[in-house]
């Protein structure tokens, strides 16, 4: 469904309502040994996301990664790790909600950076309670997914084009909210239907129609990944050695909660000097 189909919808609220790296190059950045009890993974931090960079190195450095469980594992998606509470935790204790007490400002940079078989990314709360997109303190996953046909990018260009036309025309509702609530009262349809369309107007003159970048779709339909997380998580690293052992971890048996029915540990985070 598109824009415009999407917008109709919204009216009857709006008018009633009271297996490889993608590519050869490589972002400079420090390197960073992950080994765990399925074998090493070799990550390198963008320098260009330095709060997620200087925060996982600092952490790493304090030893503050070491025992914690891969909790969360999803086969084709991601494998997620970085709980505290994770160590030495019980079989079926509920798990993902731990970390230091802060969260990280959002360093988001799509597409330059986007969610590639491979890539490191910072888990988060989600937008309803984190509208902000702050990451959380510690958690972050790699990326695994899936790789997807030329058709399907272009299905997913042409949502992604809908996603941004509708963020646009809910800010222009949201700035228009008095205006909306008062010929709402008024019973006045007419001026309502006219304001929804100068909305709609607005939006498609300030929100151009863009297809992804060649590189963003070399990359999903040669190696592949997870595109509809892009530009939501902020995507700070990539696995440059060790995917086997991703993969290893992301066929491992989970329970109901996604949790490896048998641990699957970190057992330490080394940086490289």
């Amino acid at each position: 469904m598109n824009f415009r189909g999407l917008v109709a919808i919204l009216a009857m609220v709006f008018l009633f309502q009271s297996k490889a790296m993608a590519t050869d190059t490589i972002p400079a950045g420090p390197v960073v040994d992950i080994k765990t009890t399925m074998g090493d993974i070799k990550v390198k931090l963008y320098d260009d996301t330095p709060a997620h960079r200087d925060n996982f190195l600092k952490l790493a450095k304090e030893g503050y990664y070491d025992g914690v469980l891969f909790h969360r594992v999803i086969k084709d998606f991601m494998v997620q790790t970085g709980d505290p509470d994770s160590k030495d935790a019980p079989a079926g204790k509920t798990l993902g909600s731990g970390g230091p007490s802060y969260t990280l400002p959002a360093e988001i940079d799509y597409p330059k950076h986007f969610h590639k078989y491979g890539a490191l990314a910072a888990a988060r709360t989600g937008d309803e309670v984190n509208p902000e997109r702050r990451s959380s303190g510690s958690q972050f996953y790699i990326v695994t997914g899936n790789k997807y046909s030329q058709r399907d990018m272009d299905r997913l260009s042409a949502q992604m084009n809908d996603s941004r036309k509708m963020e646009y025309f809910n800010g222009l509702r949201k700035k228009n909210i008095d205006k909306i609530r008062s010929l709402q009262m008024a019973g006045d349809r007419e001026a309502l239907e006219t304001l929804r369309q100068e909305m709609i107007k607005e939006t498609e003159e300030n929100v151009k129609d863009a297809g992804l970048p060649e590189e963003v779709v070399n990359a999903y339909t040669t190696v592949g990944g997870t595109p509809h997380l892009d530009g939501q998580y902020t995507v700070f690293g990539e696995v440059i050695e060790g995917m086997e052992t991703v993969e290893k971890i992301q066929n491992t048996a989970t329970d109901r909660f996604d949790r490896p029915t048998e641990d699957v540990k970190v057992i330490s985070v080394k940086v490289e000097e």
